[in-house]
């Protein structure tokens, strides 16, 4: 239970950092900068994935070990982007299908219920799919010639 909580409050405080630099990162690229705001929240995006990854990897599952290669980091992009489509779907779903077009509206389903399905999300991809328990790195137990440490041809290892 322990366990659990400190990996929840793991993902969560990575996670706070990253919306973090996201939002700051937004607001200078779009204000000061004056990029549109899709390249704006593209590259701003793009930030706040890295440093949730990076969070996660050296903090939250650090226990795992280091991830190898490129894989683990672009499964990492595509689970982040798919909680960013939920948030979409959910902002969308509400202003228009349903039609509920206020300031008020737009909040609580984008950010509000979008954020909370988007971060479920989130921690059940980068739990199982991204930093898996399987992937502990193996224990060395062996020898520096591959036997299990035992005395080479001895009866007794």
């Amino acid at each position: 239970m322990v366990a659990g909580r400190r990996e929840l409050l793991g993902f969560a405080s990575a996670g706070l950092l990253a919306y973090a630099v996201d939002l700051a990162l937004f607001t200078c690229l779009r204000g000061p900068a004056g990029l549109d705001p899709l390249t704006a929240k593209a590259l701003s995006f793009v930030a706040g994935c890295s440093v949730a990854y990076t969070g996660n990897a050296l903090g939250t599952y650090r226990h795992l070990g280091r991830p190898r290669g490129l894989r683990p980091c672009a499964v990492f992009f595509a689970v982040n982007a798919a909680g960013a489509a939920v948030q979409l779907l959910c902002l969308a779903v509400s202003h228009y299908g349903l039609g509920l077009t206020s300031q008020r509206a737009d909040t609580v389903s984008g950010a509000g219920v979008g954020m909370v399905l988007g971060t479920i999300l989130r921690f059940w991809g980068t739990r199982t799919l991204v930093f898996r328990p399987g992937d502990e790195p193996e224990r060395r137990t062996r020898s520096w010639n591959g036997t299990s440490g035992g005395r080479v041809g001895s009866w007794t290892g």
